[in-house]
């Protein structure tokens, strides 16, 4: 009866051992998907970043190019005056 008793402690023992070692797996797997969606969200988060850069870049240089088609329609209308000025001046009569 003690040899019956400790075959079930011991089987009682394995059972308990391998249901601890499923466990400890599935821990060790819910912790490699953890860190996988932690580097999953630093990956995000640099391309967002980036993302960001891109767009100010974007608006920078729309706003640069705005500021030279300003400059360039200014000196097209400053052209314009002047050249009424020389026109007006030429004409008969003028002086």
């Amino acid at each position: 009866m003690k040899i019956e008793q400790a075959e079930g402690n011991r089987r009682s023992a394995e059972q308990h051992r391998r249901q601890a070692e499923g466990g400890r797996e599935r821990a060790e797997g819910l912790r490699e998907i953890g860190e996988r969606t932690r580097i999953a969200g630093e990956d995000a988060r640099t391309a967002a970043d980036a993302a960001r850069h891109a767009a100010m870049d974007a608006v920078k240089a729309t706003a640069e190019s705005l500021a030279a088609t300003l400059d360039g329609m200014k000196v097209v209308e400053e052209m314009r005056r002047t050249m009424r000025d020389i026109k007006d001046a030429t004409k008969p009569g003028s002086r």
